[in-house]
């Protein structure tokens, strides 16, 4: 069976035919149509196709700009100066499309792979539907309001139901710089959440980022397994800022302290773990460093100030109360995450 002409074939078709069109009417109509006409195609170009087909379309622009320009009646430094930016223009698009050929797709379609890549990651570490009695919200604020991270959370509900796990990490850098980590990591420890018996997490993560031999590769975590039968639950930290939890009966906040490496340094590591039950009321906050840390203050006054204004946000409806704490509190230049766990 004949298959018909690329799409991507007819753009540059259609393109080039433009093209020639622009400069039949520049030649001849020069005072409708300015010299800097021909910037359109190649800019449309630069955008919908892809890198094996936008240099021969950057030739061919470049081709009718300069008979363009050897047909003009006079050359004024106005003319050749728009000249000289339209040949750089065409220039830098094609070191552009040298990069994008890495990736061999056009810029639109790159985008949107990227996203829809994110998106799915993120679902997948999204949480999962919960029995009556049981809250989580969560927040992720990302350094400059970009929608990529270096903060991220998984989670997993048991096969039976009845457990539920959920991670925070925190990977080195922030904001975009850290986004393409985040990502590859966030599906590599959702894929090992709930596989592993709770205790086996942490090492297993660990394990996994020594494998990979980053440069930067390390990355701190904190690790709630919840029984939400019992409400027994058990929390462990890989050089990540400790899990707090609010015990309703006496409104006291406690730091539940747990010990661990970062991960990703050392090999054979070993996390400690704090037990507890959580009552009716009761609750418990995961977070990332760029929740409590800013320039000049200690974590640990860091710590104090989100328990004094979690104890204002969380009193009533827990709804939203994870975004509007993410909002409050941390330094907008860092990635912030967290999460809270309530028993209702």
């Amino acid at each position: 069976m004949r298959r018909g002409v690329p799409w991507e074939s007819r753009i540059a078709i259609a393109l080039s035919v433009l093209t020639v069109v622009l400069t039949v009417m520049v030649v001849n109509l020069p005072d409708q149509f300015p010299f800097t006409s021909l910037i359109v195609p190649l800019v449309t170009g630069s955008i919908v196709l892809g890198p094996r087909t936008l240099p021969w379309f950057v030739i061919v622009v470049m081709a009718m700009l300069t008979l363009s320009l050897s047909q003009q009646t006079e050359l004024t430094q106005r003319v050749v100066g728009a000249a000289v930016v339209q040949f750089i223009v065409a220039l830098i698009v094609l070191l552009a499309s040298a990069r994008r050929a890495r990736l061999g797709v056009a810029g639109l379609r790159g985008e949107a792979m990227f996203v829809d890549l994110r998106d799915r990651i993120q679902n997948q570490g999204g949480i999962p539907e919960l029995p009556n009695g049981w809250t989580v919200e969560s927040a992720l604020q990302s350094a400059g309001g970009t929608a990529f991270a270096g903060d991220f959370l998984v989670a997993s509900r048991a096969s039976d139901g009845r457990h539920l796990q959920i991670v925070v990490v925190d990977v080195s850098g922030k904001g975009v710089e850290a986004g393409t980590r985040a990502l590859l990591l966030s599906g590599a420890f959702g894929g090992i959440l709930g596989a592993l018996p709770a205790a086996w997490f942490l090492p297993a993560a660990n394990s996994y980022l020594l494998r990979q031999g980053w440069e930067e590769g390390f990355a701190t975590a904190i690790h709630l397994w919840l029984d939400l039968e019992t409400g027994d639950f058990e929390v462990r930290a890989a050089g990540h800022p400790p899990a707090v939890r609010r015990t309703a009966s006496s409104g006291r906040w406690d730091v539940l302290h747990t010990e661990g490496p970062i991960l990703g340094l050392v090999d054979d590591a070993t996390f400690t773990s704090v037990r507890g039950r959580l009552a009716p009321g009761d609750a418990v906050l995961l977070y990332t460093d760029g929740m409590v840390e800013e320039r000049h203050r200690d974590i640990d006054l860091g710590i104090d100030r989100m328990l004094g204004e979690a104890e204002g946000q969380l009193r009533g409806s827990f709804h939203g109360s994870a975004a509007r704490l993410a909002r409050t509190l941390g330094s907008k230049d860092d990635d912030r995450a967290l999460v809270v766990v309530h028993r209702d």
